[in-house]
């Protein structure tokens, strides 16, 4: 039974617990997409007659359609119930999987993943925002401590859990996999998640499209970059992303001028935590969703590893991260800002320098173990807390517009992250060897760790106008 949520948002924390658990399971399908396909594209290539484009859309496109949206998708939460536009995009994200599974040719294949990253986005935004509306402010640490711990394990494991799918039982079934996950998902945020009070009139659709054709533009030139070369159409393609972007910025501070709702209210960047958690959690976007490409390379192509073994050495990360991220949430609640954040940063960065030093020496496998340990520990003293401390003082009518930017600016450091690193690798793969180019790449987030560590070392224990 749901129980309605009292005035300040909090509904009783059995309850909260088991509404989080619900909205935990499509989080963790909707993320773990992103590294769980990249295992089944050789054998999908081979059984569909797809040439190495198409194939690389198949994962392109899920990603474009999944980052574009989610300052609206953020913001749908505000207007039409987080509940409810969960529900529609798990709907949406599992018919599309179903449909995955039994696509004919590569073309329906990438038609439907568009939809599927739809759906994804659609769900992506609506648990954070939850989360900061139905715990107490003194719990929220440890809720988003779980979030963070399924969060940053789901892109560890996709790799394990594909390798082992298309290796038995055919990749068709890595697309089989998220029917019941999301069809349980649909029945437990439905019976435990309640329907909170909408703080949002209309959703002003100038400004949606604008911001459309900014996330676009940007997404796609940093995504298709190294893949084409970065022709001068697509330096084109980027400019008018940021003019777009540009544009967003002046229609939401005229937005109540023009009688409509911003989208992104600029009055979000008056709360000082916000602001530097949002470009904190960009760095954490650029380092961790790019840097599994380097590694497993270096593990099999530099040490002669089988995929499958290459994949298990990053179990032990995910395995740290799952343990402690909730325990870090917890802390998180009892001390100041940006204590657990800073160590975090530092070690994160420690395990990039340590990873880049032991591939140029062009180690054994098992030496990087200890870089792998360190970026698991990392990893849990990273996302709780800058998730916690970035969201937890924003008003309830704030609260999904601030989801929305959150995950994009995590979204478009990821894809940032890939671009910079690939090149990275491209150019120095000829030049110094291919162990010394794996390192290099891994040393390149190191410089934007930093700048994460300076922002979340300002953090504040009161909230203050940025």
């Amino acid at each position: 039974m749901v129980t309605a949520p009292d005035r300040a948002g909090a509904i009783p924390e059995p309850q909260a617990w088991k509404a989080l658990a619900a909205l935990c399971i499509g989080l963790f399908v909707t993320l773990l997409d992103q590294s769980l396909i990249a295992v089944s594209l050789p054998r999908i290539r081979e059984d569909l007659d797809a040439s190495i484009n198409q194939v690389v859309w198949v994962s392109a496109i899920y990603l474009l359609t999944f980052a574009v949206p989610l300052l609206i998708t953020g913001r749908l939460g505000d207007r039409f119930g987080q509940r409810n536009v969960y529900l529609v995009g798990m709907a949406i994200f599992t018919a599309a999987a179903l449909a995955c599974a039994f696509a004919p040719t590569i073309e329906w294949l990438i038609a439907l993943r568009a939809i599927q990253g739809l759906g994804g986005s659609l769900i992506n935004p609506q648990p954070l925002s939850i989360i900061h509306r139905i715990f107490a402010h003194h719990r929220r640490g440890a809720a988003t401590g779980v979030w963070s711990a399924v969060a940053s394990s789901a892109g560890l494991f996709g790799p394990v859990i594909g390798g082992v799918l298309v290796g038995t039982v055919g990749w068709r079934w890595v697309f089989f996999v998220y029917v019941p996950l999301g069809a349980i998902s649909l029945f437990m945020v439905a019976r435990y998640v309640p329907k909170l009070p909408t703080g949002t009139s209309r959703i002003d659709l100038l400004s949606g499209l604008v911001s459309l054709i900014a996330v676009t533009g940007v997404v796609f030139s940093l995504q298709q970059g190294p893949e084409v070369g970065w022709s001068w159409w697509l330096w084109v393609v980027l400019g008018v992303g940021v003019l777009a972007f540009l544009l967003f910025i002046r229609l939401q501070k005229y937005a109540a001028d023009r009688g409509s709702a911003a989208l992104v209210p600029l009055e979000l960047f008056n709360y000082r935590n916000f602001s530097l958690g949002v470009f904190a959690v960009a760095t954490l976007g650029f380092t961790v969703y790019s840097i599994n490409l380097p590694i497993m390379l270096y593990l099999q192509n530099a040490q002669g590893m089988s995929s499958q073994l290459a994949g298990l050495m990053l179990v032990p990360m995910g395995v740290i991260s799952v343990i402690m991220a909730p325990v870090v949430g917890r802390i998180t609640d009892r001390v100041p800002p940006g204590r657990i954040s800073k160590i975090g940063f530092t070690a994160m960065a420690a395990a990039m320098l340590l990873f880049g030093i032991l591939m140029h020496l062009n180690v054994a496998p098992g030496w990087l173990l200890i870089s792998i340990l360190l970026l698991g520990f990392a990893n849990s003293m990273c996302w709780a807390p800058n998730s916690t401390i970035s969201m937890r003082d924003l008003p309830p009518h704030l609260v999904g517009a601030g989801s929305g930017v959150y995950n994009t600016a995590r979204q478009v450091g990821a894809v940032l992250g890939a671009a910079a690193i690939g090149a990275v690798m491209q150019m120095g793969e000829g030049a110094i060897g291919f162990h010394s180019a794996m390192g290099n790449a891994l040393l390149l987030p190191v410089l934007f760790l930093v700048a994460g560590f300076v922002a979340v070392s300002r953090y504040r224990s009161t909230v203050e106008n940025a």
